[in-house]
């Protein structure tokens, strides 16, 4: 199966509009956004769990990293609520359901294959600091690595938010809505743009907050090699 695997190529898709997909699992369904691969694949997609749904126990061979959106995520680890920044690294495993239902954005098969760096953060109760050079910016740091670098990005309202994606960049649409391109992103609109582009963004009257991952495109041939001999 492929789904947006071009990726030299600028995709925006307002994942309200698409249809969900029912998954191997009863209760689990998902609006995949980009995808390479069938049941093992790198894949970014939107996952809905139904009230007391669960996937059996897995081992994420290519890791799993998620932001929890609506709802409570649970495992073995613990319970995971919306604002949840979880990277489960290659190797690792759990037993994933919800007993009140959830949805979260979901990437599969991006890690680095010797990454076993564990990450559980509660995004809600986390500060910000002011860009450096950006007015109206403010900056949550998640995670970061020689290969990526993933943050959250509070927009004041009509502020601008500009990123040199050299190594190509992600974003997803957490609240508010902002102008990329000739494009209007609301919220759970999510934007790829490839290797060697930029994202100018202007937040709307009521300000955005932005879930962007860059640095990480320049390696896909490897991901999906990797997914290929899985």
């Amino acid at each position: 199966m492929k789904i947006a695997a071009d990726f030299s190529q600028r995709i925006v898709v307002n994942s309200n509009t698409l249809p969900w997909v029912k998954s191997p699992m009863a209760g689990v369904d998902r609006r995949p956004l980009d995808r390479i691969g069938d049941e093992v694949a790198r894949a970014t997609s939107i996952v809905r769990y139904a009230p007391g749904s669960e996937f059996s126990q897995h081992v994420h061979t290519g890791g799993e990293e998620f932001v929890v959106l609506e709802g409570v995520f649970q495992d073995e680890h613990g319970d995971f609520p919306a604002g949840s920044y979880i990277r489960n690294p290659p190797q690792s495993q759990h037993k994933p359901g919800s007993k009140e239902g959830c949805v979260i954005f979901v990437k599969l098969w991006q890690f680095q294959p010797q990454d076993r760096t564990h990450v559980r953060l509660q995004t809600h109760f986390m500060g910000s600091v002011e860009h450096s050079t950006q007015q109206g910016v403010a900056v949550t740091p998640l995670y970061k690595d020689e290969f990526e670098k993933v943050s959250l990005i509070h927009l004041a309202p009509n502020a601008q938010f500009v990123l040199d994606a050299e190594c190509g960049a992600e974003l997803l649409v957490i609240e508010g809505t902002v102008t990329e391109g000739q494009d209007l992103l609301e919220k759970s609109s999510w934007l790829r743009t490839p290797v060697n582009s930029n994202v100018l963004a202007k937040a709307g009257k009521l300000g955005a907050k932005l879930w962007v991952k860059e640095g990480h495109l320049n390696d896909v041939d490897n991901q999906i090699a990797r997914v290929q001999q899985a």
